[in-house]
């Protein structure tokens, strides 16, 4: 059977909540990841259009269909049938939101001495599950270091 574990906040965590928390989490992380994705294409191009985010995502144009109605549906972005897709105010301050914690992840690794290759493709990672007061430490590291 298994048993429930505490959180570093001392609440109880059942193995389901836990189970529950990681699928949020998750959809979170995918959500940051097309929003920002688009953004970078509107930059880029001019236009998201959904075969280049499938293509910038390495999924296929039906994956990155399912989530585009789920991004839809959370207010995130809108689209029209072949039409480029548009990030809503809520989406472009999720993306806006995403890089600046994408690129303080990195700044903070290359401040390390980490590679700035490897710090871009460790940065993509970690800036999902960098906490407000980590980045903090980061930012006062990089003023003061």
């Amino acid at each position: 059977m298994k048993r429930a574990r505490s959180t570093s906040a001392g609440r109880r965590v059942t193995p389901r909540g836990h189970a529950e928390r990681r699928r949020n989490d998750h959809s979170q992380e995918l959500a940051q990841d097309y929003v920002e994705m688009i953004a970078d294409l509107i930059a880029k191009t001019g236009e998201a259009r959904l075969v280049d985010l499938a293509r910038g995502l390495g999924v296929t144009h039906v994956t990155a269909g399912q989530t585009l109605r789920r991004l839809k549906t959370r207010g995130l972005v809108t689209t029209q049938p072949y039409r480029s897709i548009f990030l809503t105010s809520a989406g472009r301050s999720l993306a806006k939101e995403s890089r600046e914690r994408h690129d303080l992840v990195a700044r903070f690794l290359m401040a390390l001495g980490v590679p700035a290759s490897v710090a871009e493709s460790d940065a993509e990672g970690m800036e999902h599950h960098v906490s407000p007061e980590t980045l903090a430490a980061f930012e006062k590291y990089l003023r003061t270091g």
